[in-house]
């Protein structure tokens, strides 16, 4: 499932973070995302990237120039939107980041789930005009308004029903383990019996009507699977 509404597959957004491996990672979960996402290693290639970005992913330790520097030199000449996504979790650093006018600040390690939830948050506020719709095939979900509908026609789900179908969304085909389900619908420090997850899916399943949709990988988790056609 992936963002596919004409806006917003618009936004153009630059990752800047000078590990090879970690850059890949982001680019290729925005892109699945809808976002048409590229990557530099450097503050100075940041600042020279044609056309303009409208929202950057911006690491602080950056090999040529301090990454609130480039956050400061970013805001001087644009309105872009940034979110610093860093290993420096210090209050100093956050404040410094954020009184240059970072919209966000996220301290690694994160997971994709919520670095799209706040990048669409940032968007919200930067461009409202962006629509920011989840489709994939007969479903349909809105990350703001929280509605779900299976062809045209709105599903009621839980609020934890709907926090589920969202964990497994954000990254179409990838198996989603119970234990990251329960992290991130529950809570971090999750201790309850794990056959919860098991009840609402199972509701979740049901109330969408759609064979297929949501598969079970034995042993591994859950995923988003090729959808059949609605019961």
């Amino acid at each position: 499932m992936q963002e596919t509404d004409a806006d917003a597959v618009r936004v153009r957004v630059l990752v800047v973070e000078d590990d090879p491996g970690i850059a890949r990672s982001l680019v290729r979960g925005l892109e699945r995302a809808g976002y048409l996402a590229r990557s530099v290693d450097t503050g100075r290639a940041a600042l020279s990237v044609e056309p303009a970005p409208d929202l950057v992913l911006l690491d602080l330790g950056l090999p040529d120039l301090d990454g609130v520097e480039v956050c400061r030199l970013l805001r001087r000449r644009s309105d872009v939107a940034v979110i610093v996504v860093t290993a420096r979790g210090e209050e100093g650093d956050r404040v410094s980041a954020l009184d240059e006018g970072a919209d966000d600040y996220l301290v690694k390690p994160f997971g994709l789930a919520e670095l799209l939830a706040r990048v669409r948050a940032v968007l919200r506020r930067t461009r409202p005009q962006v629509s920011e719709l989840l489709q994939h095939g007969p479903l349909s979900v809105d990350p703001r308004t929280r509605k779900v509908t299976v062809s045209g026609t709105e599903v009621v789900l839980t609020a934890k029903e709907f926090d589920i179908l969202e964990c497994l969304a954000v990254d179409p085909g990838r198996v989603v383990t119970r234990q990251e389900i329960l992290e991130r619908a529950w809570d971090a420090h999750w201790y309850g019996p794990t056959k919860v997850l098991d009840v609402h899916m199972a509701a979740l399943r049901r109330k969408l009507g759609v064979p297929g949709l949501v598969e079970t990988v034995y042993g591994r988790g859950f995923r988003l699977g090729d959808p059949g056609e609605p019961q």
